[in-house]
């Protein structure tokens, strides 16, 4: 194996399980902000995407209303939320084994980078990732595209043609797409067989060790 493959991973969804402290957050949220919330089983649609877009589009509001929105969410997600989680079964092991083979890992998230280093440590699978890379806590840097550029230009990539993007929504395959890199979709998160497959994945997995696979293919 060569030592110049990189693979980057999203998070919610992909190494963490986080929909109880961000349906929990986003309740609370829209609770605070006067919107009743009948079943929190739609709240699902949060884990992933960006979460002032999502917010906008849920509850039909305005760029300013949706900011306002992320606001309360970070009330209960800075100080319960976050920690409301619980990392993926198989996941880590896959980590371990893609350094041992040679391969570069790090994450990129559409969560701010803030939280996404304070969950990789109190997990404790922050040292399996050469760089965890996300999104600006005031907004910026939330498309994926931008997350993985970033990412790929802290890590001193180069050639785009060993880079794998693993994660569960298609904006994680989308995002590979605009960047120029290779994606994997993975079905034990939050997307499905057909929203990976319309996002144009790559390679669709439905467990983590079966990435260790597609990354070893020659490229």
């Amino acid at each position: 194996m060569q030592d110049d493959i990189w693979v980057l991973f999203d998070l919610d969804g992909t190494i963490t399980d986080s929909a109880e402290g961000i349906i929990n957050s986003v309740c609370y949220a829209l609770e605070k902000y006067g919107r009743e919330v009948e079943d929190k089983e739609q709240l699902k649609c949060f884990v992933g995407p960006p979460l002032q877009q999502q917010f906008q589009e849920y509850a039909k509001v305005s760029e300013e209303e949706g900011a306002k929105l992320v606001r309360f969410y970070r009330e209960y997600y800075t100080t319960k939320g976050i920690y409301e989680n619980k990392v993926y079964e198989g996941i880590v092991e896959t980590v371990k084994e893609l350094r041992n083979m040679g391969v570069h890992t790090a994450i990129a998230t559409s969560e701010p980078e803030i939280f996404a280093r304070q969950i990789a440590e109190y997990f404790g699978f922050d040292s399996c990732f050469e760089f965890i890379g996300g999104s600006l806590l005031e907004g910026g840097r939330v498309r994926k595209a931008d997350v993985i550029e970033y990412v790929l230009e802290n890590c001193g990539v180069k050639n785009r043609n060993r880079v794998w993007m693993v994660g569960d929504r298609e904006h994680d395959i989308s995002g590979a797409a605009k960047a120029g890199v290779s994606s994997i979709g993975v079905l034990y998160g939050y997307g499905d067989l057909q929203e990976l497959k319309q996002a144009g994945a790559d390679y669709i997995v439905d467990r983590p060790e079966k990435i260790l696979r597609i990354v070893s293919r020659p490229i």
